[in-house]
């Protein structure tokens, strides 16, 4: 559709993550987090890899700036590493002035060229002193308490400077890949062949919960002590795919699509835009699913000036017949399916085994967060691509990233026709990544980067030719 539109103002720009690209682990008094810990375990990251070094922005944060300044970016969405801040994360535990200075200088040279920065607080890296002291997420008491100290220590660092704040990346991830599937950091699981700690049935739920008190505590620091003076906006990013049924024709699988999107995204949204967790999962989950007390409610609900969105993907669902074993965490269905009943796949391969480009998924989707939770404020936090077989590339060919650019063009028109002809109020869109990064379990073998990072080259960055495209892109759909 030619005439879909952004507005003028609409703030584009890049992700990234601590963990990811900092490196400097060691450095400046900064503390373990759980992915260092995480990734010494043998087996647990694809190539045996670890953040230690990842993209060297400790050293390298004003080329990452002047990187963005290149490729015409407004805004730069990045992640705080509490452990660099706090080594040992609690209240009570000292503030590294070190580790706070280099965000400080980040947002002053992002400021001093123009980009806007946008902060997220808690990428999945949970100082390892908190989860030794008390069990981390699963300590409500002592967690919220230190939750919200630390997000107190940067926004008075930060005051003026820095107008979007982000309590949590995709805590969905954080629960269900750390304490049901084991895959990421910590590592809990029910499964014993995995990990000796968790309880898959339970702790994701409880996880959640406590990580919830802990946002909308936050929210309620920021807008009580900052956000008059300091003029800022604060909300949470969620997670989420689109669901399309494996059966089109079956209405069970029609209406298992809307439980797993309830599993995913509404697990987190419904209790800060309706005040309570969804229906289908209080059926399915009974007491395994925490109660809000009045208070816990009151914090929560509302506590989102904006919705962060991440997307990637779409998946096909199937419904299953029969209770939902303990450990269930999709809605009783199958979910993450990449073929319907007749074998069509839902897009092309990519280097992810989970992400195939659906672009049409994408406009669907923020339109069901817009209908669900009465057309709030969204900025897309994430979306991107890797590409099969891009790492076993020459670098020559890897800054022709062709795929990763038709990606962000099917993806953002999407985006700007649920602008323009859905009555979608989104603002702003983070590509990810701004470069080659490590990529969690998968390390350094998946590339989702608009820019090459040469890992063995002195982390030097070439420029893909996605870098350039995206900003042609909404050169040509912000008018």
């Amino acid at each position: 559709m030619s005439n879909a539109r952004l507005p003028k103002d609409f703030l584009w720009g890049f992700a990234t993550a601590s963990y990811q690209i900092e490196g400097g682990a060691h450095e400046d008094g900064r503390g373990d987090s759980i992915w260092d810990t995480f990734c010494r375990i043998p087996g647990k990251i694809a190539d045996g890899s670890n953040g230690e070094v990842a993209c060297d922005s400790y050293h390298q944060y004003k080329q990452d700036v002047a990187l963005l300044k290149q490729i015409g970016a407004k805004a730069y969405r990045f992640s705080i590493s509490w452990s660099r801040v706090i080594p040992l994360g609690g209240r009570n535990d000292p503030v590294n002035e070190k580790g706070l200075q280099y965000y400080i200088n980040l947002v002053d040279e992002l400021r001093a060229n123009g980009i806007e920065p946008m902060i997220t607080l808690f990428h999945w890296d949970l100082p390892q002193a908190l989860y030794d002291r008390y069990g981390g997420f699963l300590n409500k008491n002592e967690y919220v308490q230190d939750f919200v100290n630390f997000a107190r220590v940067m926004f008075k660092a930060m005051g003026p400077k820095v107008k979007f704040w982000i309590t949590y990346n995709e805590p969905w991830c954080s629960t269900i890949l750390g304490y049901s599937i084991g895959q990421f950091a910590p590592g809990h699981t029910s499964d014993r062949k995995k990990h000796h700690i968790g309880d898959s049935s339970t702790e994701p739920w409880l996880a959640g919960h406590n990580i919830l008190i802990s946002h909308g505590a936050a929210v309620k620091v920021y807008r009580e002590e900052f956000k008059a003076k300091d003029g800022g906006v604060i909300g949470i990013t969620l997670n989420g795919d689109w669901a399309l049924p494996w059966d089109a024709d079956d209405p069970e699988d029609v209406e298992a699509c809307q439980r797993k999107q309830e599993f995913s995204i509404a697990w987190y949204g419904d209790p800060i835009y309706k005040g309570d967790y969804p229906t289908s999962m209080r059926k399915q989950l009974g007491d395994r699913l925490p109660q809000f007390s009045e208070d816990e409610r009151a914090l929560v609900q509302g506590s989102n000036d904006f919705y962060g969105m991440n997307h990637y993907c779409t998946h096909y669902v199937k419904h299953k017949s029969g209770p939902a074993a303990p450990e269930d965490f999709t809605g009783n269905l199958e979910a993450g399916l990449l073929t319907d009943k007749n074998g069509t796949p839902i897009g092309p391969e990519t280097q992810s085994p989970w992400l195939r480009p659906y672009p049409q998924g994408f406009r669907k989707l923020i339109k069901w967060i817009s209908d669900r939770y009465d057309r709030p404020i969204i900025y897309v936090t994430e979306n991107g691509t890797s590409i099969k077989g891009e790492n076993d590339l020459p670098k020559e060919q890897i800054l022709e990233d062709d795929f990763r650019c038709e990606f962000f063009k099917g993806y953002v028109t999407a985006l700007a026709e649920a602008v323009t002809f859905d009555n979608v109020d989104c603002r702003g869109y983070m590509a990810w990544s701004l470069m080659d990064n490590f990529e969690w379990a998968e390390g350094y073998e998946t590339r989702f980067g608009v820019t090459y990072v040469d890992y063995v080259g002195g982390q030097k960055r070439y420029p893909k030719k996605s870098a350039k495209g995206l900003a042609e892109l909404f050169s040509s759909l912000c008018q």
